[in-house]
């Protein structure tokens, strides 16, 4: 063989030597970027797309009934007053037995009349519920959180950069019979567009009410972003009316 025609030869098998090895060195790039992708990206892309949301509530039930008593200006008084009853209906004044022979007293300075409210306690007896719960919602105030926790919740019309927007708001049962068991839901301004579905709620007597907090992060950036809370969204419970049952308020959000 000549020397030329060998130094091609050589030539041939080193190039092909070195495509095999990049082959198989690309073949191995590749799986270790699926490996890595599979494992981790998800994670990350989880955390970037889904919004947090913060919320607190504080529970106010039904007014109770109440006493007012006035004080009158006689020896004794008494109030009658039945636990199996919620009303009062006489007040009745003692009467008190004086011996034979009184010695005159100086006469006794009046004191000062006074009214004081009492809580009516015991139980009362009430007719069985009738008709059907209707669950209103109000909101309270526009705002952003100061902190993680709803407790730092401060009112305002304009979200500072880098603070979290939060709004205020009342769910309440107007209606004459108890709600069971229900939800709300909550459209906020994130960048995914995100519908907050809450756990279940605990059901409200006629009268009762909660108050909510609620925050969120990453959220949209702009003025007049649409905030929307809307009480038992999927109609799960039978409501005598179900036109007050949404509530939504604008709020400026600066930087998102």
């Amino acid at each position: 063989m000549d020397a030329p025609e060998s130094i091609i030869t050589t030539r041939q098998a080193t190039m092909t030597g070195l495509a095999v090895v990049g082959f198989v060195a690309l073949v191995a790039s590749g799986i270790w970027l699926a490996v890595y992708s599979t494992r981790y990206v998800p994670d990350v892309v989880g955390r970037v797309g889904s919004a947090a949301v913060f919320l607190g509530s504080v529970f106010t039930p039904a007014e109770g009934p109440s006493l007012s008593v006035v004080p009158t200006l006689t020896e004794s008084t008494t109030i009658p007053f039945s636990e199996a009853s919620s009303t009062i209906s006489t007040i009745a004044h003692s009467t008190v037995s004086k011996p034979a022979t009184v010695t005159p007293s100086p006469p006794s300075t009046v004191g000062v009349r006074t009214n004081t409210t009492y809580q009516m306690s015991g139980a009362t007896t009430t007719n069985a519920q009738t008709g059907l719960p209707d669950l209103v919602v109000s909101i309270k105030a526009i705002g952003y959180l100061g902190g993680a926790s709803t407790d730092s919740f401060i009112a305002s019309s304009t979200v500072p950069s880098g603070l979290r927007p939060a709004i205020t708001f009342i769910i309440k049962n107007v209606g004459t019979r108890a709600t069971g068991l229900w939800r709300f839901s909550a459209s906020i301004p994130t960048q995914t567009s995100f519908v907050y579905q809450s756990e279940l709620q605990q059901s409200l007597n006629t009268g009762d009410s909660i108050e909510y907090t609620l925050g969120f992060d990453q959220a949209i950036g702009g003025t007049d972003k649409m905030v929307s809370i809307a009480a038992n969204p999927e109609r799960t419970v039978i409501e005598s009316n179900t036109n007050n049952n949404d509530a939504s308020a604008t709020i400026t959000i600066i930087g998102g």
